[in-house]
């Protein structure tokens, strides 16, 4: 994907919706294009609960692919001065805490509902590392209440027709008030 295209299309939005910012960096993260937005009032780019931050990155992605004629939206995260980088980070550390009580426990614990992108962070984040290993997610539920459950892999396997046993569900987890 053209990084200046990306930078052209989010530019012009900013100065249309009067957002002020100072500079747009590009980037490529593997399949993912970050945007990273410089800013002396990031909370007016982010919005409330990052509604605007979404909307923005929602719009970027349309644009570009009716711009550059392609089958499928590419892969874009807008961040606002680390704004979207810290809850990756929260989302990866709540992961690791909760590992931990899988481990102590043989419990499967299921995370708060999240997005799409956080639900993949998460299930990225327990394939990668050597530590978590023995672990191991699937997304359960539905719409916006599809949430990631964590377990062990050696966990027995649930026949046709037979009941789980019961998944721990933390209120409590530090996500509750995720942006996107």
């Amino acid at each position: 994907m053209d990084h200046t295209l990306i930078k052209d299309i989010l530019g012009r939005l900013l100065k249309d919706l009067d957002l002020p910012f100072k500079n747009v960096e590009v980037g490529e993260e593997g399949d993912i294009l970050r945007v990273d937005i410089s800013s002396d009032e990031p909370s007016r780019i982010i919005g409330w609960h990052g509604e605007t931050l979404n909307s923005l990155q929602h719009l970027v992605k349309s644009i570009a692919r009716s711009q550059a004629k392609l089958e499928r939206s590419p892969f874009i995260v807008l961040d606002v001065d680390g704004y979207r980088r810290m809850q990756e980070d929260k989302v990866r550390a709540v992961a690791e805490q909760k590992a931990d009580f899988v481990r102590r426990t043989g419990s499967r614990v299921a995370l708060a509902p999240m997005s799409p992108y956080f639900r993949r962070i998460v299930h990225m984040h327990v394939t990668n590392p050597p530590t978590l290993q023995d672990l191991t997610t699937e997304s359960v539920g539905e719409g916006e209440y599809r949430q990631v459950v964590l377990r062990r892999k050696d966990e027995k396997v649930v026949k046709s027709g037979e009941e789980l046993s019961p998944v721990i569900e933390s209120k409590e987890d530090g996500l509750e008030n995720l942006d996107v």
